[in-house]
């Protein structure tokens, strides 16, 4: 039985996005674990993935990625504009160990959180509040560098009053030689920092829709607000805010280079994120499917090899 039929009348009939092709994104999955890394015809031709055996290997390169751009711009005397998410968080304590290690200044560093979570007019988390991006990247990040640390006042977070200042202030670094690096992981339902495929039906074309550059509020997907009751707040959905401040495909697509990471993997062989993994790298670009659109971009994908599957079903 085929059941991507049998929505209809459900509770799934109108879950999903109404421009996703269930079938198309089935299909992406179907493919065998090994094939995962062939290059596909819409990747970019300086675009790669790299499978890890574990979280341990996986934190571990990631966080050397972050701190060899640091430290290569830092070199060449550039400018470095770096859009940075809160998840995945285990290789911000190698990209410390390494620029501590090489004894690399990041006072040529712009950090740019690429979210927070919020009410419905953009209003923010106290920043002593554990779940707050800000309060993370102070403890994972800024803080542990210490004398070595960016600037207090090149750290953008993405507050009501500051995410709109994203734009320009990136635009301006770029004017003047800075490299613009993303760093991101991958939502359970493709999204590219909190940017939803949902938002997708506000506009008439992917030209439009490549323009936005943030939104205030977001309304979240259900699948992403329990995403993260498992990755962030130990199951209690209820902890889970259901709208953030995010930026949109307006300043992503920007990127000179991306860093992405997926490690989403449970415990007795379980995971969450296979199916998005999967559906970024094969389906082709699409404005319903955000981070489809990640593969055009130079750099690379970071995963851990058991999300490549295969990817069936299995009582544990």
């Amino acid at each position: 039985m085929n059941f991507l039929s049998t929505q209809k009348g459900s509770l799934l009939e109108n879950f999903f996005p109404a421009g996703w092709d269930l079938d198309k994104i089935d299909a992406c999955c179907s493919n065998p674990p090994e094939s995962i890394t062939e290059r596909q015809d819409f990747w970019n031709k300086d675009f790669e993935v790299v499978p890890c055996e574990n979280v341990y290997d996986f934190d571990m390169i990631l966080g050397h990625e972050i701190a060899l751009e640091i430290k290569n711009c830092a070199d060449e005397g550039r400018k470095l504009a770096m859009i940075l998410p809160v998840g995945p968080m285990g290789m911000y304590k190698w990209a410390v160990f390494f620029l501590k290690a090489w004894n690399v200044s990041c006072k040529h560093v712009y950090g740019f959180n690429m979210d927070e979570w919020s009410d419905a007019e953009g209003n923010t988390l106290d920043t002593s509040n554990k779940g707050a991006f800000q309060y993370a990247m102070e403890h994972a990040l800024y803080g542990p560098l210490a004398e070595l640390t960016v600037p207090v006042e090149q750290r953008n977070f993405a507050t009501r009053s500051n995410l709109p200042t994203y734009p320009e202030k990136i635009a301006a670094l770029k004017a003047q030689g800075a490299k613009l690096v993303t760093v991101f992981g991958i939502g359970r339902m493709m999204h590219i920092a909190f940017w939803e495929p949902h938002f997708a039906a506000d506009y008439t074309s992917a030209d439009e829709w490549k323009k936005q550059c943030y939104r205030l509020g977001a309304k979240l997907h259900p699948l992403t607000i329990e995403q993260n009751a498992i990755t962030s707040f130990k199951s209690r959905t209820t902890l889970v805010p259901c709208r953030a401040n995010t930026i949109g495909p307006g300043l992503f697509l920007q990127s000179d280079k991306i860093i992405g990471g997926c490690d989403g993997a449970l415990s007795r062989g379980m995971q969450w994120q296979g199916m998005s993994l999967w559906t970024t790298l094969r389906h082709g670009p699409s404005m319903w499917i955000p981070s489809s659109w990640m593969p055009t971009l130079p750099g690379k994908i970071i995963f851990l090899q058991e999300l490549a599957g295969p990817l069936v079903a299995e009582c544990n």
